[in-house]
């Protein structure tokens, strides 16, 4: 599976990346662990599914069905899909209903299923509703509360501590150096590891796959195909 991707042009902050892929066969992929969000939009022989997929704490082998074209909006970290906010779809999956013409279900509403080309519309229709909103990570910190007021509040928003969002975003910056044919040191240096041994360890749990593997090009099966934001919690 090759993904392909685009960033978005919307411009009040409530997604940031559209991608999509096929599949030929059944088989399964890893899955890295993820901050933010992601809408996802399946075709199976004419078929369409869709639903929430939330923040990834771990990196997971899920199932890929044969025959299927996969489309997803990358909902920025701090946006909320209404009813679905990200601490209810942690390490999960919401599933939205599906009209008998193909028509998605969300806050009651029914959408038509988007596209690769169409999603920036697809977006707006939802901000416009007040279904996809932006709650600004910024402002609670700005307003200086105690610490344990903000972790509460970020957890609230995102579904995840600071401190796991610096961890998986660091990991997943590590592995697209990795991929991109660097050797571990700089990665350490570059990222703030400890040693060798501090970044194979958030690479396993993180990413699924070794430094030599990403390296060698084993990612094929592999949800992170697409470059993300070099810098940790971006």
């Amino acid at each position: 599976m090759r993904f392909e991707h685009r960033d978005t042009e919307i411009d009040a902050g409530v997604t940031d990346r559209v991608w999509r892929t096929r599949s030929d066969t059944a088989g399964t992929m890893t899955s890295a662990a993820r901050t933010c969000c992601h809408l996802i939009v399946t075709r199976t022989r004419g078929r369409v599914h869709a639903g929430l997929r939330g923040p990834e704490t771990r990196a997971t082998t899920v199932p890929v069905p044969p025959e299927t074209e996969f489309l997803g909006i990358r909902i920025t970290l701090g946006a909320v899909l209404r009813p679905h906010p990200a601490s209810s779809v942690i390490d999960g999956f919401a599933s939205f209903p599906v009209t008998d013409s193909g028509r998605i279900m969300i806050g009651g509403q029914e959408w038509e299923a988007p596209t690769y080309e169409n999603a920036e519309q697809f977006v707006r229709r939802l901000r416009d509703a007040g279904l996809l909103v932006r709650s600004r990570l910024e402002d609670v910190e700005r307003a200086r509360p105690a610490r344990r007021t903000v972790q509460r509040r970020y957890r609230a928003i995102t579904g995840l501590s600071p401190t796991a969002v610096t961890q998986i975003d660091r990991a997943n910056a590590a592995a697209t150096m990795l991929r991109d044919g660097l050797d571990w040191r700089p990665v350490v240096a570059t990222l703030g590891y400890f040693d060798q041994a501090h970044l194979a360890h958030a690479l396993r749990r993180y990413v699924g796959h070794t430094a030599r593997g990403l390296r060698a090009g084993d990612r094929a099966s592999m949800s992170f195909l697409y470059k993300t934001h070099p810098r940790p919690g971006s």
